[in-house]
């Protein structure tokens, strides 16, 4: 039987909530308040189906809720802050009011990071790993907000893929460190289909062990992603099976978090995994 690793308890969030690492995987829920989310799923500005979404993930066995307000889709246009603050802050609000799970906002904006920390989310999801803007970091810092920080580049070109996104990952930590982030608050992210191709996107998921070089917990976001599309020749909305698929192999590869769009489904990927990999039983376990 595997061997638990010995929990070590981190990611000391704005409300109190702490996760402890190595037990076994946490599960991210994906809200999306956009008219344009690539897996068809955004939300746009219907409250009432967001807070739905998000009471049903908290019933399903989410323990975080991403809420974004900007889609982050290859191709994408840009919102103004205003606008991805009028989308964002009445979902997040309401949801707040009604869940007992942590909440993450899903931009790169600090602004909007701040407005969101205030209406109560108590971590950072940075697409860009602080690399659009730096100050972000300065947010998490006075809030005590916690920071994922993931690799993304303009373009797909390499000199040595994992290499290069290690050294990108540590130069963002760095970033949050030299602000005043706790180092316990920090979890970083592949960034699975971003600055990445199709073969890129799998050869991280095969060598996902050597981002534990970086020293934090690691996120894993390969939910409904075009690859799979490529490799199954299959829409947005048909791609639970292959995201099962590469959630189970994060779990193997050492992914801590894994950010998904069907929740149930995942979260009994990850149990059985975690059986496994992790060595987790499930209370009033009792082995034959």
């Amino acid at each position: 039987m595997p061997q638990i690793q010995t929990p070590i308890t981190g990611l000391t969030v704005a409300n109190g909530e702490k996760l402890t690492w190595g037990a076994r995987t946490y599960v991210m829920g994906i809200i999306n308040v956009t008219p344009d989310s690539f897996s068809g799923d955004g939300l746009g500005n219907d409250l009432a189906s967001a807070v739905d979404q998000a009471l049903r993930f908290q019933d399903e066995g989410a323990d975080i809720l991403d809420i974004g307000a900007e889609s982050t889709r290859p191709g994408n246009v840009s919102v103004s802050q205003e606008e991805e603050l009028q989308r964002l802050l009445p979902t997040l609000e309401a949801v707040a009011n009604r869940v007992k799970l942590p909440i993450s906002v899903d931009t790169y904006k600090a602004a909007v990071a701040r407005r969101a920390v205030d209406a109560g989310a108590v971590i950072i999801n940075d697409i860009w790993g602080l690399k659009a803007e730096p100050e972000l970091a300065q947010v998490a810092a006075e809030t005590g907000a916690a920071l994922i920080l993931m690799h993304n580049q303009q373009g797909t070109e390499y000199r040595d893929l994992l290499p290069d996104m290690i050294a990108s990952l540590e130069r963002s930590v760095a970033i949050a460190l030299e602000a005043g982030v706790s180092k316990a608050n920090i979890v970083v992210d592949p960034g699975i289909g971003f600055g990445k191709t199709p073969d890129h996107n799998l050869t991280v998921l095969a060598e996902l062990a050597r981002l534990k070089a970086v020293g934090c917990p690691i996120l894993v976001g390969t939910s409904r992603k075009s690859t799979l599309g490529l490799l199954l020749n299959l829409p947005a909305d048909q791609r639970v099976e292959g995201t099962a698929a590469t959630v189970s192999l994060s779990i193997a590869g050492g992914a801590d978090i894994v950010r998904v769009h069907d929740v149930k489904e995942m979260v009994r990927v990850c149990r059985v995994t975690d059986a496994v990999v992790r060595g987790w039983r499930p209370e009033g376990w009792k082995a034959s």
